[in-house]
Protein backbone atom coordinates (compact mmCIF):
# COMPACT_ATOMS: atom_id res chain seq x y z
CA UNK A 1 0.00 0.00 0.00
CA UNK A 2 1.38 3.92 -0.98
CA UNK A 3 1.97 5.75 1.67
CA UNK A 4 0.48 9.47 1.53
CA UNK A 5 2.72 12.54 1.68
CA UNK A 6 1.12 15.57 2.62
CA UNK A 7 2.30 18.87 0.66
CA UNK A 8 2.09 22.37 2.42
CA UNK A 9 -0.28 22.32 4.94
CA UNK A 10 -3.04 20.72 2.96
CA UNK A 11 -2.50 17.88 6.19
CA UNK A 12 -3.47 20.51 8.69
CA UNK A 13 -6.33 22.37 6.06
CA UNK A 14 -8.28 18.59 6.40
CA UNK A 15 -8.06 18.30 9.74
CA UNK A 16 -9.89 21.30 10.16
CA UNK A 17 -13.11 19.99 7.75
CA UNK A 18 -16.04 18.27 9.80
CA UNK A 19 -15.47 14.47 10.62
CA UNK A 20 -17.95 13.16 8.10
CA UNK A 21 -15.74 15.16 5.44
CA UNK A 22 -12.16 13.95 7.26
CA UNK A 23 -14.17 10.38 6.95
CA UNK A 24 -14.97 11.21 3.11
CA UNK A 25 -11.33 11.82 2.24
CA UNK A 26 -9.82 9.24 4.33
CA UNK A 27 -12.17 6.79 2.86
CA UNK A 28 -11.18 7.66 -0.87
CA UNK A 29 -7.41 8.21 -0.16
CA UNK A 30 -7.66 4.81 1.01
CA UNK A 31 -9.04 3.32 -2.19
CA UNK A 32 -6.47 5.89 -4.25
CA UNK A 33 -3.48 3.62 -2.04
CA UNK A 34 -5.34 0.25 -2.93
CA UNK A 35 -5.13 0.85 -6.08
CA UNK A 36 -8.30 1.82 -6.72
CA UNK A 37 -10.34 5.04 -8.19
CA UNK A 38 -11.94 7.21 -5.89
CA UNK A 39 -15.70 7.61 -5.22
CA UNK A 40 -16.27 10.69 -7.49
CA UNK A 41 -12.82 12.44 -9.05
CA UNK A 42 -11.85 13.94 -12.22
CA UNK A 43 -8.40 14.21 -13.79
CA UNK A 44 -7.06 17.97 -14.15
CA UNK A 45 -4.71 18.19 -16.74
CA UNK A 46 -4.39 21.83 -16.35
CA UNK A 47 -2.56 21.77 -13.32
CA UNK A 48 -0.25 18.55 -14.27
CA UNK A 49 -0.27 15.08 -15.68
CA UNK A 50 -1.08 12.44 -13.53
CA UNK A 51 -3.13 15.34 -11.03
CA UNK A 52 -6.70 13.73 -9.92
CA UNK A 53 -9.61 15.55 -8.00
CA UNK A 54 -11.31 14.03 -5.46
CA UNK A 55 -14.27 15.34 -5.02
CA UNK A 56 -16.21 15.28 -1.61
CA UNK A 57 -20.02 16.86 -1.46
CA UNK A 58 -21.30 17.16 2.11
CA UNK A 59 -22.47 20.56 3.20
CA UNK A 60 -20.46 22.16 0.88
CA UNK A 61 -18.29 20.55 -1.84
CA UNK A 62 -14.36 19.98 -1.08
CA UNK A 63 -11.39 18.66 -3.05
CA UNK A 64 -8.07 17.40 -2.78
CA UNK A 65 -5.99 17.37 -5.80
CA UNK A 66 -3.23 14.62 -6.09
CA UNK A 67 -0.88 12.60 -7.58
CA UNK A 68 -0.45 8.94 -7.38
CA UNK A 69 1.65 7.69 -10.44
CA UNK A 70 4.63 7.90 -8.55
CA UNK A 71 5.67 4.61 -7.12
CA UNK A 72 6.67 5.71 -3.68
CA UNK A 73 3.83 7.73 -2.46
CA UNK A 74 0.68 9.43 -3.01
CA UNK A 75 1.28 13.14 -3.22
CA UNK A 76 -1.69 15.34 -1.64
CA UNK A 77 -0.93 18.59 -3.86
CA UNK A 78 -3.88 21.13 -2.12
CA UNK A 79 -7.44 20.89 -0.68
CA UNK A 80 -9.93 23.47 -0.27
CA UNK A 81 -13.76 24.44 -0.31
CA UNK A 82 -14.92 25.45 -3.92
CA UNK A 83 -17.18 28.36 -3.59
CA UNK A 84 -20.33 28.43 -5.55
CA UNK A 85 -21.08 31.54 -7.57
CA UNK A 86 -24.34 30.79 -7.34
CA UNK A 87 -24.50 30.89 -3.91
CA UNK A 88 -22.50 34.08 -3.17
CA UNK A 89 -24.29 36.53 -6.06
CA UNK A 90 -27.84 35.31 -4.37
CA UNK A 91 -25.97 37.13 -1.13
CA UNK A 92 -25.63 40.23 -3.10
Amino acid sequence: MKKITWLGDTHQTVKSYSNIVKQEIGYNLDKVQRGQEPYDWKSIISVGRGVKEIRIHEENEYRVLYVAKFEESIYVLHTFVKKNTADIKARY
